[in-house]
């Protein structure tokens, strides 16, 4: 089969299944997940009920492709705002500002992605993530930049951790206000105020 047949074939094939999976979202959210049939897919998506499912069996499948996606183009961008110019502290305020925002935006799928935000792909994604996060921090650290009292891996789950109630928040100056404090938990002026605060002994 020529080149060029093969290459047309497939993106025919990527265009078809991006529409899919861009239509299976919308009526989510504008149905719910269980109003959704393939039926209603294959004439909003405007393809043949046969050559749906021959891309995919079933509802469920659609939506579990169409979160993959969705989780990869997230990625993709926090993966691409981590290599910008800058020092390593500006590289991460701008990671994680745009994790806060993803998070925030979240929302809008908000039944979609509370039942497929599960899975392989999610923990693959969640690692990945921790790992741009906690190279950052590393880097900052070794400059000066960040505190490096704290291992950056566990800087690097507290900043996870505390950027997710971004899903929470209202409005994106809330979202900002968010941001401001994770990072000023990384200062190095917070480390210096951490050792000079006496700690209470454990209580058995």
């Amino acid at each position: 089969m020529p080149k060029l047949w093969t290459t047309t074939i497939e993106t025919h094939r990527r265009a078809v299944r991006d529409a899919v999976l861009d239509t299976a979202a919308a009526l989510v959210a504008r149905h719910g997940i269980r109003a959704v049939t393939m039926s209603e897919i294959a004439a909003e998506a405007g393809v043949g009920r046969a050559t749906l499912y021959k891309y995919f069996p079933d509802v469920e499948a659609i939506l579990r492709a169409w979160h993959e996606r969705h989780v990869a183009g997230h990625l993709a961008r926090l993966a691409e705002v981590g290599e910008q110019p800058g020092t390593p502290g500006e590289r991460l305020a701008a990671v994680l500002e745009t994790y806060a925002d993803i998070r925030h935006g979240s929302g809008r799928h908000g039944e979609l992605a509370d039942l497929l935000h599960r899975g392989e792909h999610v923990a693959g994604a969640e690692r990945r993530l921790h790992e741009i996060v906690r190279a950052l921090i590393a880097e900052g650290a070794e400059a000066g930049e960040l505190r490096n009292d704290v291992a950056p891996d566990e800087l690097a789950r507290f900043c996870v951790h505390a950027l997710s109630a971004a899903g929470t928040l209202r409005s994106r100056p809330a979202v900002r206000r968010l941001v401001e404090v994770t990072l000023d938990g990384l200062s190095p002026r917070e480390a210096a105020r951490t050792r000079r605060v006496p700690r209470a002994p454990l209580r058995h």
